[in-house]
């Protein structure tokens, strides 16, 4: 696995190492012992998919609260997404950053986001789906979010006219 570091703390872009042969290939998408290599303690405890059927559909920029904040390691299986996080944590010399990606079915590259950071994506094609893994369980009532278009932020979406929900319109934006 190559660990790229993003210019926030803690957070990466990983790639898999692939072994090809006559068959396709093997590639590792997690392993313990090269997360905590790399300074990363990641525990999984919850997986989940998103399916999204339209071109330009936006979800987030989401978060969980203390004592439910979770890391999230996130994959596109299929399509593409714009991949975006955003550095809440109080006293960060990033705080209020963001850090985009591009993550693709074929690229097969990950997006591990810490606890403490938003997160939200834009799909880039119809029929997308992302897989990520998450380090704590989702509880409804620690469930948090910031405006996907924030001024203060600046977030550089790359489709205008988002598809979204009325809950993630609403969300507030950060000094709210």
């Amino acid at each position: 696995m190559i660990f790229q570091k993003t210019r926030l703390q803690g957070a990466y872009i990983i790639e898999p190492e692939r072994l090809d042969d006559e068959r396709g290939f093997f590639a590792r998408t997690y392993c313990d012992r090269e997360f905590k290599k790399h300074g990363i303690a990641f525990e999984c405890v919850q997986s989940n998919i998103s399916f999204n059927k339209r071109k330009g559909t936006l979800r987030g920029m989401h978060y969980e609260l203390k004592p439910h904040a979770a890391a999230k390691l996130v994959r596109c299986t299929m399509g593409a997404i714009y991949d975006v996080i955003v550095d809440l944590r109080p006293g960060s010399p990033t705080y209020a950053q963001w850090v985009a990606a591009e993550l693709t079915a074929d690229s097969r590259k990950l997006l591990f986001v810490p606890e403490g950071f938003a997160h939200g994506f834009q799909s880039l094609v119809d029929n997308t789906e992302i897989a990520y893994l998450m380090s704590a369980a989702y509880v409804a009532d620690s469930s948090a979010g910031i405006h996907w278009n924030d001024p203060k932020l600046g977030i550089e979406w790359p489709l205008a006219e988002p598809i979204m929900n009325a809950r993630d319109r609403a969300l507030p934006r950060l000094d709210a």
